[in-house]
């Protein structure tokens, strides 16, 4: 089955002839694509605005699909129960092929596959097929021609990389008639023309090109400056657009919901401080030219882009979203949050939350990732902070060490850079609170690394977060607790703030409102490299309210994350005690001393310095399995 171009479908090499209904064909290739199987109401809905008799004409449409699809002896057309699939295990489909590589990331791929995929776009997804008065279905296929418009791109952008000139100009060409207005795209072809030494024809382009630009009223500059752009010009950092979300039912009483939900990701997005965000007005001014997100994305020359969509009536909302790398077109998450509209202002609230708090997440694990596998001599101080970050979380010695060492990199090519101030003081902070260095001197270095970070950028939340926990190490409770509210104050969806509140306040404040804190840092960031903290300080504030035996579930969970450290082991073996349960309290200990052989009450105490209720709580849990 072919569909990058107009549908096809061949059984060897005899071409099948397709019927002339629309809605088969329709129905063939969104089954194709399906992930899973589809329920006979969502295919009515996709296909049929409002027939007489939506499953009738469904049953002929499957019939049809069948003919086609089904060999002898093999039924590719599956059902069950209510559900429709579309077995194609044994087939060749090439948008299948293609998205499959996506996935794998496709600048990761041999050049080879990177040219066979290429070859087989022969037009637009599902070319010259159109749906009148099905909504649902010219939604769905006007994203899937982004998508894989999308690929294309940037197939012929990684080609035009890595074969040779002569090669590479068949692929820029192609690449410039997909995404005009990519500026890189048109950077190439002058590289290129350079390299050839065909400065007349690059003069040309280049005048041509000023010309296109302007007349779209897009800036030309950065072409004209292309041989003095480097990396040492300005410091890199993440980038990221976020275009408007399509409202659909506009005629509900929540019209122009998606707009505005747009705008507040933005605006939470840029209070994070860690990532350059393009300004409303300008996705806006693309949005409304008709420009999708991934065109939009290489117009801007940024990272990623953010797009998605939402459905509100007067009782619900489900608002969708998708974070894609510009370049790969890899799209790096997706999630659907539905929820009741009762109160509609603290509904988007959330929402927002939890969309910028995952955004950031996954952006850090693709840097994360991207700059461990790149030659630590080649990285730049975006680069050197994100490999420090993939070493911090790993919470052993020799790893905060060579976090250590890779933000202080990232200080040296960029001293402005006030999150790796804040990641270098996370590793004197661990160097104390592990008692993996000598105590006094790491939470000074911690303290004074935070004091730069918040000289290099105020507004940084994570710097007032790292000061924060500079001074929980000094006790200074009052100055603690104010720096990290500052630092959820600056960032609402600011997880690490919010976890590190619940810390404070499950030792020295009020551990109700620890738990609520706890809860809501999950919340922001259900998979976080701190989850186990998270846990932790929920189970040492129900000990705290004596609910031993509620305490005991979160404080085991704590300890099953892959990175807990032996204090948090330590937290599972005295809420187990407490609860009664001395066997598997003893396990905990043998645990937190397989790794800190002489781990006791006062490696304990030293790190959680507990008011004298929870103090004596944990005095007692720890003497019944012998850690006193």
């Amino acid at each position: 089955m072919r569909m990058l171009g107009k549908l096809q479908l061949a059984h060897g090499a005899k071409a099948r002839p397709l019927p002339a209904s629309r809605k088969v064909r329709g129905l063939l290739a969104y089954l194709a694509l399906a992930p899973r199987p589809m329920s006979r109401s969502q295919l009515c809905e996709l296909l049929w605005d409002a027939p007489v008799d939506p499953r009738g004409e469904l049953r002929w449409c499957l019939s049809k699909v069948r003919t086609l699809v089904n060999d002898r002896g093999r039924a590719r057309v599956v059902t069950d129960g209510d559900t429709i699939a579309l077995d194609l295990s044994d087939c060749f489909v090439d948008a299948l092929e293609v998205a499959r590589a996506a996935g794998q990331g496709i600048e990761k791929l041999a050049v080879e596959r990177q040219r066979r995929l290429a070859a087989l776009f022969e037009g637009d997804f599902l070319d010259g097929l159109a749906m009148d008065r099905s909504p649902v279905f010219e939604g769905w296929l006007t994203a899937q021609r982004r998508r894989f418009r999308a690929c294309h791109i940037a197939l012929l952008e990684q080609l035009a990389k890595k074969v040779q000139d002569e090669e590479a100009f068949s692929y820029i060409e192609k690449w410039r008639e997909l995404a005009p207005f990519d500026r890189r795209a048109h950077e190439a072809l002058l590289a290129a023309l350079a390299r050839r030494g065909r400065v007349g024809e690059a003069q040309a382009h280049l005048k041509v090109t000023t010309r296109l630009f302007e007349a779209e009223g897009l800036d030309p500059a950065p072409l004209h400056a292309m041989q003095e752009e480097s990396a040492e010009a300005a410091p890199k950092r993440g980038s990221i657009a976020v275009m408007p979300l399509s409202d659909h039912h506009v005629g509900s009483a929540h019209s122009g919901t998606g707009p505005a939900l747009a705008h507040d990701i933005i605006t939470r997005l840029a209070k994070l401080r860690s990532l350059f965000v393009i300004a409303q007005g300008t996705v806006r001014a693309l949005h409304e030219r008709g420009i999708g997100a991934e065109d939009a994305g290489r117009i801007l020359n940024v990272d990623y882009v953010v797009s998605g969509s939402v459905r509100a009536d007067d009782s619900r909302i489900a608002v969708s979203v998708e974070l894609a790398e510009t370049r790969s077109a890899r799209i790096v998450w997706a999630e659907t949050y539905r929820q009741k509209m009762d109160d509609a202002f603290l509904v988007l609230e959330e929402i927002g939350n939890k969309i910028v708090a995952a955004i950031a997440a996954e952006i850090e694990t693709v840097e994360k990732n991207r700059a461990i596998l790149k030659p630590p001599s080649s990285l730049d101080a975006w680069e050197s902070y994100h490999r420090g970050l993939w070493h911090m979380f790993r919470y052993i010695k020799a790893d905060n060490l060579q976090a250590r060492h890779f933000f202080q990199h990232a200080l040296e090519l960029d001293p402005t850079f006030s999150r790796a101030y804040a990641g270098l003081a996370f590793t004197h902070f661990q160097g104390a609170f592990q008692g993996w260095e000598e105590r006094e001197p790491q939470i000074e270095l911690a303290y004074a690394a935070a004091a730069n970070g918040l000289l290099a950028d105020e507004r940084d939340p994570a710097v007032h977060w790292a000061m924060g926990r500079a001074l929980y190490l000094r006790k200074r409770w009052d100055e603690c607790e104010a720096e990290l509210v500052r630092s959820v104050e600056l960032s609402p969806n600011f997880a690490l703030g919010h976890y590190n509140l619940s810390f404070l306040r499950s030792v020295v404040g009020s551990p109700t409102v620890a738990i609520a804190d706890a809860d809501l840092s999950r919340r922001l960031s259900p998979y976080d490299p701190m989850l186990f903290g998270m846990l932790a300080t929920r189970a040492m504030s129900l000990v705290r309210l004596g609910k031993f035996d509620e305490a005991c579930g979160w404080a085991i969970n704590a300890a099953a994350r892959p990175n807990a450290f032996p204090h948090i082991h330590a937290i599972a073996a005295c809420t187990l005690a407490l609860a009664g349960d001395l066997k598997r309290a003893r396990t905990y200990v043998a645990n937190a001393r397989r790794t800190t052989p002489n781990y006791g009450l006062s490696e304990f105490l030293l790190t959680f310095p507990f008011e004298p209720d929870g103090e004596a709580l944990f005095r007692k849990g720890a003497k019944l399995v012998g850690m006193d």
